[in-house]
């Protein structure tokens, strides 16, 4: 969001004006306050409305592709730009990853062997604080399937 700085966006509130009881006013224009139903429409109005913005190194740098940029230039503009270092987004896509495997019914040992964790102790840590589930109840499906809003559905290795 190029018009808010990325340190009052992380791990912090942003007040905006309320337009009625269940919008605020942003950029001049009201917006309906999202709710998990349609937080994917608010999102991409967000995008068409360039008030959310990709800057144009995070998709090859996730990728694993080469900077022309130093290091450490690269790590400044991620962080700028996304609000998480590069290490933050490999566990989340490790945590998304392990649940995508968990929900297929691989074992929760295989899960942490093939998602890279060093234990199961620290498969249970990164789930719960990530995605907000243990596996054993990603795998019991007892509970309801809403999960963090950290997760999405397609698979990455």
């Amino acid at each position: 969001m190029p018009r808010f700085p990325v340190g009052g966006l992380v791990d912090a509130d942003l007040d905006l004006p309320d337009a009625s009881s269940k919008s605020f006013w942003l950029s001049g224009a009201a917006w309906q306050f999202p709710n998990y139903e349609n937080a994917d429409t608010f999102v991409e109005r967000l995008v068409k409305e360039d008030l959310l913005v990709c800057d144009p190194i995070i998709e090859p740098v996730l990728r694993g592709e080469p900077q022309e940029l130093s290091p450490r230039s690269v790590q400044r503009r991620f962080v700028q730009a996304t609000g998480l270092t590069q290490g933050s987004i490999r566990k989340i896509e490790r945590a998304r990853y392990a649940t995508i495997l968990l929900q297929q019914g691989v074992s929760i040992l295989e899960t942490v062997e093939q998602a890279g964790y060093s234990d199961q102790a620290h498969l249970t840590r990164s789930l719960k604080h990530l995605i907000g589930k243990t596996p054993a109840q990603i795998i019991n499906k007892s509970e309801p399937e809403q999960l963090s809003l950290l997760f999405k559905t397609e698979s990455s290795p």
